[in-house]
């Protein structure tokens, strides 16, 4: 079981990685969202915004009314960051869970 601190660098990380991908793309991503991230079996959550692919003003807490909710276990956050799970596999398997709009899980799927 990873760290709250763990989970923390993780999800920046993933956040550099997606900004990384919509600056790579062919088109911008035009995406401003509230995301909040819980870990399951930590008992934890984080808040902040998703904007043009970046997370930013990550704090620790739950945003109940987040544009965006993403669950995960601590390890399947850490693998999904390390490119060591599929995010779609992990989502259909019910290893992760994104709460989001239709639109908004298009956007999302050309980051992740």
């Amino acid at each position: 079981m990873a760290t709250v601190e763990e989970c923390r660098v993780a999800l920046e990380k993933l956040g550099e990685q997606m900004a990384a991908k919509a600056a790579a793309g062919t088109s911008r991503i035009d995406f401003d969202r509230s995301l909040s991230c819980r870990i399951t079996d930590l008992g934890v959550g984080f808040h902040g915004r998703l904007v043009d692919g970046r997370i930013e003003d990550v704090a620790e807490g739950e945003d109940p009314g987040a544009k965006l909710k993403l669950a995960a276990g601590s390890d399947d956050l850490i693998a999904l960051v390390n490119g060591n799970l599929n995010v779609a596999s992990a989502w259909a398997s019910g290893r992760i869970k994104i709460d989001a709009g239709l639109t908004d899980l298009m956007k999302l799927r050309k980051l992740l």
